[in-house]
């Protein structure tokens, strides 16, 4: 008895034009107003911020005194731009290094189903959803050495309390500790929704295979969890570049420009004191920067995602 082989039909070419005029269609009713709205709302802004950063301009009244690049020139020179930058590579650093480490743990643990891992996540990930003016009105009181809750637990040792935010040498490391427990719970969700889609059967092979626990984590589980990890550093960067709204509540990049970033930088030096060419010029460096590690990272390191 011979086989009979079925010929699968060939494609309708009829359809694949009408798919392709669906999809041309969608794309000329949905695109224009997102043009649009980005032209906006995005890049015009940027084109301005560029012509201001050519002036000395104070913001009343049309620019007229045109000076180039010493506007970016004076934002080099500047000792404070200086403690700005490098404390946005240390809030880069400790975001790589201190809160998406804790995260993945966390993650890891709380991936498992087991009673109170639901509560538990949301108790993790309510830092993040609390606004991030309240979450610097609240640790203010937190660091308050005469009647925060700091100066309250050191009394109980006998101690006296410290002033974290009013010394240079310590404002820093408070607002640190207030970026890693905001933001962990954003990255630890990432991570928890990334290790519910792994592979179930992968896990359970390794696992019969005899392989420990450590073992599993490092060679089975952080290897498919590599897209999600990628997608965390991003966003732990490009957040680090621009973060502002902790900062004012509880240093306003005090004392002495020690808890200075960029985007406080460009505020205090630039919107207070009325010279907005001089702003304009830092927020187009911090825009070029943003651009430069975006297109780069997505070049290089999510080219295969």
């Amino acid at each position: 008895m011979q086989a009979v082989t079925l010929a699968s039909p060939a494609p309708d070419p009829r359809r694949r034009s009408f798919d392709a005029s669906g999809k041309l269609t969608v794309a000329l009713l949905f695109l224009p107003p997102a043009v649009l709205l980005f032209t906006i709302f995005v890049m015009l802004p940027i084109g301005e911020a560029a012509w201001y950063s050519g002036y000395n301009w104070n913001g009343f009244g049309p620019p007229r005194n045109w000076v180039g690049l010493d506007n970016y020139r004076f934002v080099f020179d500047n000792r404070a731009f200086g403690i700005a930058f490098r404390n946005n590579i240390l809030i880069i650093v400790v975001s790589l290094v201190v809160q998406l480490p804790l995260a993945m743990a966390l993650a890891i643990i709380l991936a498992e189903t087991f009673r109170g891992a639901v509560a538990l996540r949301m108790l993790f990930f309510l830092p993040y959803i609390l606004a991030e003016i309240a979450t610097g009105l609240i640790f203010s009181f937190v660091y308050d050495g005469d009647y925060g809750l700091l100066a309250a637990i050191c009394r109980l040792f006998g101690v006296e309390a410290p002033h974290l935010l009013a010394s240079p040498q310590t404002s820093m490391l408070a607002i640190l500790i207030v970026v890693v427990w905001k933001y962990f719970g954003f990255h630890m969700m990432l991570f928890i929704a990334a290790l519910q889609g792994l592979d179930k059967n992968l896990i359970e092979a390794a696992r019969i295979d005899g392989a420990t626990r450590w073992q599993m984590l490092r060679f089975v589980i952080l290897p498919l969890l590599k897209p999600a990890i990628k997608l965390s550093v991003f966003f732990a960067i490009i957040g680090s570049l621009q973060l502002f709204d902790l900062i004012m509540p509880l240093t306003r990049g005090g004392p002495a420009d020690s808890s200075q970033t960029i985007v406080s930088f460009l505020y205090n030096f630039g919107v207070t004191r009325m010279r907005i060419g001089f702003g304009s010029a830092v927020g187009v460096i911090l825009f070029v920067g943003c651009v430069v590690f975006a297109f780069s990272y997505k070049r290089w390191v999510l080219r295969d995602e």
